[in-house]
């Protein structure tokens, strides 16, 4: 028997009209020439996005992509969909608004860091608590970089930029704490460089029922290059990585000896060297606990300066009732009760007012 949050995914999706006929990445490229400085990590990010498009299998007139301002927010005129370059941190605000109104729609949101945590927090939360039928893609530089280089709400405190000279005084957001914190249905962290795991998380939010929001460390080379060299350097990587899969312990390494277990005195969660006397105590990892206890603290170990102990992959991923669903019943329950209820003829009714000076 499937779960309920399957039932409801497959609600929803069913909801969405499908592609006449099979699609590829070329389908889904739009005529548009495409504006990123050379070596930017958001071209990497566009072609997973394109590439994993086809697999959705939905009609292109049915999917939509809403975006606020920044370098990040010029991704709707590269996808050959309906889109909307919308307003600063404003674009979980007009999504939602297209989610709901239009269920028949596959919605997703590109912002960064700058626009989804500075004027677009109160934003950003709200969609997250409310559960909305959207996809947020969070691409994360540590930097403005459309605006030339100032600091961002993810940049290390420290920071020396063209607006903080002596260095940033502001302690960072970290996206994937915060997200966890607003009651996100489903939370994830990838790199942009790394397109398999990356199309993966894609995958697995795009068929998560309710609000997903992706984490993409994405690099800045004008800017603010080598800020996540880290994890992506296979050397560094190996030691500082913590891939997350579901039903498997929580070991990184280059020889898998390292592991994260939960210190027994304080409750929180630490990095050891695993031997055969601990090896049993090595987190087993589980996306889908209800208590976001252990996927905040997991959320909470790598540090802001030198990234090490960093874990990608999904971290949350839990069934919540969809805002989207919930709205419709109540819409239909009005109608039922009262032969009211129908929300365009609301809109477009014949009441008028007239101002007087």
């Amino acid at each position: 028997m499937p779960d309920t949050e399957e039932l409801q995914h497959n609600e929803l999706l069913q909801l969405v009209p499908k592609a006449e006929a099979k699609q590829s990445m070329k389908d889904f490229k739009s005529d548009q020439e495409v504006r990123w400085c050379p070596g930017c990590g958001d071209y990497a990010v566009l072609a997973a996005v394109q590439g994993f498009m086809p697999e959705l299998g939905l009609a292109k007139e049915n999917i939509a992509f809403v975006s606020g301002i920044g370098c990040s927010s010029r991704f709707p005129y590269y996808m050959n969909t309906y889109g909307m370059h919308s307003i600063h941190g404003r674009a979980p605000s007009i999504a939602t608004g297209l989610a709901t109104s239009r269920r028949d729609l596959s919605v997703w949101v590109v912002t960064g860091d700058g626009d989804a945590l500075s004027i677009g927090g109160n934003h950003l939360i709200h969609a997250l608590r409310r559960n909305v039928n959207l996809k947020i893609l969070l691409f994360n530089n540590r930097i403005y970089g459309l605006t030339k280089g100032q600091y961002s709400p993810t940049s290390e405190i420290g920071k020396i930029t063209k607006s903080t000279p002596m260095g940033s005084l502001d302690a960072p957001f970290n996206p994937v704490s915060l997200a966890i914190g607003a009651e996100a249905s489903f939370v994830a962290r990838t790199v942009d460089s790394d397109r398999k795991h990356l199309t993966s998380v894609l995958r697995a939010a795009a068929e998560h029922p309710g609000t997903a929001l992706v984490e993409i460390y994405q690099n800045c080379n004008i800017f603010n290059d080598g800020a996540f060299e880290v994890l992506k350097d296979k050397e560094q990587a190996a030691e500082a990585v913590i891939r997350l899969e579901h039903g498997q312990p929580i070991l990184f390494g280059a020889e898998g000896n390292k592991g994260v277990v939960r210190n027994q005195a304080t409750g929180d969660l630490e990095v050891v060297a695993v031997t055969d006397e601990n090896r049993s105590q090595v987190l087993v990892h589980d996306a889908h606990a209800d208590s976001p206890t252990t996927a905040f603290a997991l959320s909470r170990l790598a540090d802001a300066d030198t990234l090490h102990h960093t874990p990608i992959g999904v971290l949350r991923s839990v069934e919540r009732p969809v805002y989207d669903t919930l709205m419709s019943d109540q819409v239909d329950a009005a109608v039922e009760r009262d032969g009211k209820g129908d929300l365009g003829a609301l809109l477009a009714g014949a009441d008028t007012w007239t101002v007087v000076g």
